[in-house]
């Protein structure tokens, strides 16, 4: 849940506080913490914590202890102790729980040199600490630009103000060691304030930094992941996933930490399996694992000598067969112990709607236009009835001179139940049928003037 300055109520993009990850509202957090004992009070005669956890750019936090005896709760901007100066950030937790964060995190919480609260920061303070941040952007350009002028192999990632903006941190990831000495005197020249230069790893740029992992979520380190353990590729080999390191690391280069979270269950699995490597002695032959299946307790094997056929056993049946091996004993063959593998049907998926065709956004659309051109040339088409009033008055006078229906062009449509004969004579019989009374009007054609 976003804070109202993120919203889109009035129907376009989020502004954004623009805050850079330092969110008033406490919604915008990275790495949050649920204050599950904010409602409880403490019991007669024991006093609160005296630390707070509080929280600056991009997820950094520290602890420092309450000397002034402030009555803070989560959310309040706060001035810190700093080298030089003071720093400003926001608490992000309160109470016994910074006890239990603190033990977590290996800090002592009973050390003198924990840094202590000045106050709360005043408007001063932040109208100070919101300038620092808008300058960060542009300062991080110019940082990477002098970089590639000194043609130094580093990677400026990120760049921290301190809250009272009398220093810089820089933070940078690097191969190799990297002699910066001439690189931080034009610093100091260009943005004429106290730098300070830190190197990071590149999980720990990337947890900085934030961004999309390749199953759709945040990732786990911008998020809640803030141990970073080791991981080997022997992790995906006991998961059976193929090692496509572009598959496998995540967006820091790094090998994907999740594959830490299952792997415990894996091999809790393969420890009812037989090792992969074991060979099973038959009558036709040696037999070599090619495969197995963690969760179907299925494994395959082939000959030595016919690697093209494999055989699926059971575990309770390859454990069979090593105990016969053991007693110096062989079985006849694979097959008298393989399961009959039954073809699935493949499954027809009829497209009716064409929902799944990739181009059927590509065709364009029926302009409305073609269609009023058509009626519009039908309109005009329509035959003038004083002109057909005139036309069969011809062909009446037609019939009385000659005593023949004039021919019907080729156009007309024929009746195909009826003969030619039958249909020619039509014509005849409603001419026939005409009251007596009715005269037939006779036009004159117009003799040609010489």
């Amino acid at each position: 849940m976003a804070c109202q300055s993120c919203s889109t109520a009035d129907g376009s993009a989020p502004k954004g506080c623009k805050n850079n990850g330092t969110c008033g509202t406490d919604s915008c957090n990275k790495l949050t913490v649920f204050d599950w004992l904010a409602n409880m009070s403490l019991p007669n005669g024991e006093t609160a914590f005296d630390c707070v956890e509080v929280r600056f750019k991009n997820g950094r936090k520290e602890f420092f202890r309450n000397t002034e005896k402030l009555t803070l709760s989560i959310g309040d901007v706060i001035a810190t102790e700093a080298s030089p100066g003071h720093d400003v950030g926001i608490v992000t937790l309160t109470g016994e729980l910074v006890r239990i964060q603190m033990k977590k995190k290996g800090v002592n919480h009973t050390s003198s040199e924990i840094p202590k609260i000045y106050r709360k920061a005043s408007q001063k303070d932040i109208d100070i600490w919101s300038d620092s941040r808008d300058k960060e952007e542009p300062m991080k350009v110019k940082a990477r630009e002098l970089a590639i002028i000194h043609k130094l192999e580093m990677k400026i990632s990120d760049i921290e103000f301190q809250g009272d903006g009398s220093k810089v941190t820089f933070y940078y990831t690097a191969n190799d060691r990297v002699d910066f000495r001439l690189l931080i005197k034009d610093y100091s020249r260009v943005f004429s304030t106290r730098i300070e230069m830190k190197q990071v790893g590149l999980r720990q740029e990337a947890s900085r930094l934030g961004g999309i992992g390749s199953c759709g979520r945040e990732l786990c380190c911008s998020t809640w992941l803030t141990d970073f353990r080791s991981v080997n590729t022997s992790a995906a080999r006991y998961q059976q996933l193929s090692l496509n390191p572009q598959k496998l690391a995540g967006q820091c280069g790094k090998l994907k930490c999740c594959l830490n979270y299952e792997l415990d269950t894996y091999l809790d699995a393969l420890k009812g399996f037989p090792d992969f490597e074991t060979k099973l002695k038959t009558e036709k032959g040696d037999a070599i694992c090619q495969k197995q299946d963690i969760f179907k307790g299925l494994m395959w094997f082939a000959y030595i000598d016919n690697f093209a056929n494999w055989h699926v056993l059971k575990i309770d049946q390859v454990k069979e067969i090593i105990a016969e091996n053991k007693q110096n004993k062989k079985v006849s063959s694979l097959e008298d112990f393989a399961i009959e593998t039954v073809a699935e049907p493949e499954k027809d998926f009829n497209n009716a709607m064409g929902q799944e065709s990739l181009t059927r956004f590509d065709q364009p659309k029926k302009s409305k236009n073609k269609n009023r051109n058509k009626n519009k040339n039908k309109v005009s088409s329509l035959p003038d009835p004083q002109a057909n009033k005139a036309k069969s008055n011809q062909n009446q006078a037609k019939i009385q001179g000659n005593g023949q229906p004039e021919a019907k062009p080729s156009g007309t449509k024929l009746n195909p139940n009826k003969g030619p004969n039958q249909q020619q004579n039509q014509p005849e019989a409603k001419l026939n049928q005409q009251p007596a009374d009715k005269k037939p009007i006779i036009i004159k054609k117009n003799e040609n003037k010489e």
